[in-house]
């Protein structure tokens, strides 16, 4: 029984500190001993348990817990440090509660667990608004389960199959070809425009695709192996298709001015070829893909991006444009 004591004893302790502790809080032996007379444990001679305070604190910091002790009368405890800091449970609470990817529900299921990792005080912290720029959450509540599914299989080198919903002009939600399942090899995960993408060989297209996750219902493992692409790069892929919408890649050369050097390193990295070409201007030499999204990003600089060559390339997006006329 003794041993069943001390162990719960020096439990309750752990707990106690690493909720009502951080580096601006911290609890004296007296509140120690409080804190285990509420919770049963109670001695006549208050000396005796404030030795085990003192022997408890130093069996934590043996098993690896930072704890401070400010010595002087009346000794004071306090978790010097954590799993994860204040400022890093904040830059992750912001993530999820702006992600488009994340649902509202699982949202807070999230940075209810987040705060776990942090004191009563600093937990206060973490409770504030994320002011976004509209940003529509999905409904989807299954998205966890299938990008689980997706490591799972780009790890295991195994297909998946899924259908794929799509939205009616009347805002409906519908599966895509009546429902029809899809069979697919993924790769990789990708990030694009606060969207999850999974990219990788669909029997479906003959080739290389990519799709929305929280577009991707019923997304279940299949027991058959992969289709395996040799020297496929997630990282090139990325890099190359713009705006997810067009495999067929080119080699084009834009004519910037030189205010929009950060913009075009923003876009396509710090490792993108360019060269001057007169005092205000340099010319960037970018492998894309000739899709909207790729033309639209041209269009925001108001010609401060022109398409240099290939003409081909340049009489394309001169062709999406005449639909303003």
């Amino acid at each position: 029984m003794a041993k069943n004591e001390n162990q719960r004893r020096i439990l309750l302790l752990l707990k106690y500190l690493y909720t009502q502790t951080d580096e601006r809080h911290d609890v004296s032996a007296a509140d120690i001993l409080q804190f285990w007379a509420e919770h049963g444990i109670e001695a006549s001679r208050k000396s005796v348990y404030r030795k085990n305070v003192c022997h408890d604190i130093a069996q934590l910091t043996a098993y690896g817990a930072d704890i401070l002790c400010v010595k002087s009368t009346q000794n004071r405890y306090s978790v010097a440090s954590r799993l994860f800091e204040l400022p890093e449970l904040k830059l992750l609470v912001d993530a999820v509660e702006s992600s488009r990817f994340i649902t509202k529900k699982k949202s807070r299921e999230l940075i209810r667990k987040l705060t776990s990792f942090a004191s009563a005080e600093q937990a206060k912290e973490l409770h504030r608004p994320v002011y976004m720029d509209k940003t529509v959450k999905p409904v989807n509540e299954t998205i966890c389960y299938t990008v689980d599914t997706i490591h799972t299989a780009i790890r295991e080198h195994q297909q998946i199959r899924f259908q794929y919903a799509v939205y009616t002009p009347q805002k409906e939600k519908v599966l895509k070809h009546d429902g029809a399942w899809y069979a697919f090899s993924p790769y990789a995960m990708m990030w694009q425009r606060d969207y999850y993408y999974t990219v990788g060989w669909s029997a479906q297209h003959g080739k290389i695709a990519q799709f929305r996750v929280d577009r991707m219902v019923n997304a279940e493992l299949e027991a058959l192996p992969a289709i395996e692409i040799r020297n496929f790069s997630a990282a090139d892929y990325t890099a190359k298709i713009f705006g997810m919408y067009d495999d067929t890649i080119q080699t084009v050369t834009l004519r910037c001015e030189n205010r929009l050097i950060n913009s075009v390193i923003d876009r396509f990295g710090t490792r993108v070829a360019t060269a001057p070409d007169g005092a205000e201007h340099f010319l960037a030499t970018v492998e894309v893909a000739l899709s909207p999204p790729f033309f639209a990003w041209v269009f925001t600089f108001g010609g401060g991006i022109q398409i240099s060559e290939p003409a081909a390339a340049l009489e394309k997006m001169k062709q999406m444009a005449q639909w303003l006329q």
